[in-house]
């Protein structure tokens, strides 16, 4: 049995989450899936520019897994570019720098990813109330303890 998973941290998702070559249709594409974690990678490293010890830092992860992700990343946007396939940014293990909670008298309020990881809120900071959940970002759903893109059936899964 492998060791577990270390959630990944994500600032944000990407607002556009698909790509396709000009000219041809989506029926006819085969599609390459960018992981989230991997949008954020390239988000860091090439967007912001900074130094891969400061990348995995910020993703809650070693420089070697975020090196990596990285890697993956690159080679999957070289392969949709070089042979005209799509590019679909979803899923992942991945958690958000910040997730934003409501209880059922309205009252709402921020976790921060450190505390997500090691105890997710079960009641409401003000009332005490057990009845929260999760507001969740547009396009994604909650699930499995963390934010998940909302399947959309499709090809290429």
């Amino acid at each position: 049995m492998g060791r577990r998973h270390l959630w990944r941290k994500v600032s944000s998702i990407p607002p556009v989450n698909y790509f396709k070559p000009e000219g041809i249709s989506a029926a006819r594409l085969n599609e390459v899936n960018l992981l989230i974690e991997e949008a954020e990678a390239i988000r860091l490293k090439d967007q912001e520019g900074l130094e891969q010890e400061e990348c995995a830092q910020r993703m809650n992860v070693s420089r070697t897994t975020f090196s990596r992700i990285l890697d993956s990343a690159r080679r999957k946007i070289a392969n949709a570019l070089l042979n005209g396939e799509a590019i679909r940014i979803e899923g992942g293990n991945f958690e958000m720098a910040e997730s934003r909670f409501r209880c059922i008298s309205g009252h709402e309020w921020n976790v921060p990813f450190e505390t997500m990881i090691s105890e997710p809120p079960e009641i409401c900071p003000q009332c005490d109330t057990p009845s929260i959940m999760p507001i969740v970002p547009p396009g994604m759903a909650w699930g499995g303890g963390n934010w998940r893109k909302r399947h959309r059936g499709g090809r290429g899964r």
